[in-house]
């Protein structure tokens, strides 16, 4: 199944070769969880301050227990700084 990964800022380094403004569409298998897939791709979980499922916050002690399905959107930004 399908769903589309998008890393921001500093993050977009861990995407797969290919990938254009930010997102690529990840074939994963049924079973997989937030955290699997970050994984999976070299995301260093320290940089995964804010994570959105379908454009809602997932805290960090949820990520690795929400599987994801068909057409899913999951978005990362690193922590950021700034005043």
């Amino acid at each position: 199944m399908n769903v589309t990964l998008k890393l921001y800022a500093s993050l977009d380094k861990f995407l797969p070769d290919g990938s254009e403004r930010n997102q690529a569409t990840i074939n994963i298998h049924e079973s997989t969880t937030i955290t699997a897939l970050l994984d999976h791709h070299n995301v260093p979980r320290e940089a995964c301050h804010l994570v959105l499922l379908n454009g809602v916050f997932q805290p960090p002690a949820a990520r690795p227990e929400i599987i994801l399905t068909e057409g899913d959107a999951v978005a990362v930004w690193p922590p950021v700084a700034g005043g």
